[in-house]
């Protein structure tokens, strides 16, 4: 991992600042090289060729021995950027609660900071999936002549209704937690396994469910889908915090390319990335209709779904499919 300091104050969109910010990311491969920019999803990190094995890695499709990889840390996050949990350079102590609001197009500020630092001038291609889609998306639009192949997995234009109900029923059940207004790490961290166990219920579908925690035999107690929401939320509660994820959900719910723009249509209609969009078909959480509205509104895009029972977190687990869709998709001789 390596890390940037930003010189100068980031100021956000719904204001405030923050103050010479640092963002961590992981770059692989010979700068020479094509570019992949890769943006990731709500709780991941920078460290894309451990969390997207199987699409990124040695003998995978992006091969650093082809590509230079790059994906960067979000802001609000906790893996190496600034976040709650970072110190507050005006009181000398960590944010907590204190710690600004973020929307996605802040996310894309501190990215377009990394690339004139990194000296990077043309993306050959930009990807992401979910909050990771949303922020290649924001970024293609504000820069339309930098990236030549745009992929967005999963995602949409603006952040649902139905996808905001699912984030604020999360926070609910951190605000529920006693310790939540505590300034201390561990703050929330009850609420937060609930909130993941919530979340869950969007991530996966009836049939990965059905399929995965049904017990063979009934019994009272231990069930397979009640350990399973459990372990969850510890498993999460091991490598993140309660700041954190609140602060993400609240990025998401911001997303809407067409705030301060127009009309969502005519504002997709500025991307000029030769696009692929990819659904899922067992997405509750982003819908393949939102992603079939991106591919009919973004000039020449192509659509591509995958069918899976794995729901949302598809993107994730299907990388046999996602690369072959990217590579016939996007790729392949004849579109070339």
């Amino acid at each position: 991992m390596q890390k940037y300091q930003l010189p100068s104050t980031l100021q956000l969109e719904r204001g405030g600042a923050l103050i010479r910010p640092e963002f961590a990311y992981h770059t692989y491969g010979n700068p020479e090289n094509p570019v992949i920019w890769v943006c990731h999803a709500l709780t991941a990190n920078s460290d894309v060729l451990d969390w997207w094995a199987g699409l990124f890695g040695p003998g995978d499709y992006f091969d650093p021995e082809r590509y230079y990889i790059v994906c960067s840390n979000v802001l609000s996050s906790c893996y190496g950027t600034t976040g709650p949990l970072s110190e507050n350079p005006e009181t000398g102590q960590a944010y907590f609660h204190d710690y600004p609001q973020v929307t996605i197009r802040d996310m894309v500020a501190a990215h377009e900071a990394l690339r004139q630092h990194l000296g990077i001038e043309k993306i050959h291609l930009l990807i992401g999936g979910s909050l990771g889609g949303q922020q290649a998306l924001e970024w293609s639009i504000q820069q339309p002549q930098r990236f030549e192949n745009l992929v967005l997995i999963a995602t949409n234009a603006r952040h649902s209704a139905w996808g905001i109900a699912f984030n604020e029923s999360q926070r609910m059940a951190i605000q529920a937690d006693e310790t939540w207004l505590k300034r201390h790490p561990e703050a929330g961290d009850s609420g937060m396994r609930s909130a993941r166990a919530i979340a869950l219920l969007s991530y996966r579908s009836y049939q990965t469910y059905v399929d995965f925690q049904t017990d063979e035999e009934f019994k009272f107690t231990d069930q397979k889908a009640v350990t399973y929401q459990l372990y969850q939320g510890a498993k999460l509660s091991r490598r993140f915090n309660a700041f954190s994820y609140y602060r993400l959900s609240e990025a998401m719910d911001s997303h809407h390319v067409g705030r301060g723009r127009g009309p969502v249509e005519q504002v997709l209609a500025q991307v000029r990335a030769r696009t692929l969009v990819i659904g899922l078909s067992s997405d509750v959480l982003f819908p393949p209709v939102e992603q079939q509205f991106l591919a009919a509104h973004i000039p020449g895009a192509t659509y591509h779904e995958i069918d899976s029972i794995y729901g949302h977190d598809g993107f994730l687990v299907e990388t046999e499919k996602l690369t072959e869709a990217i590579r016939d998709g996007l790729f392949s001789p004849s579109l070339k």
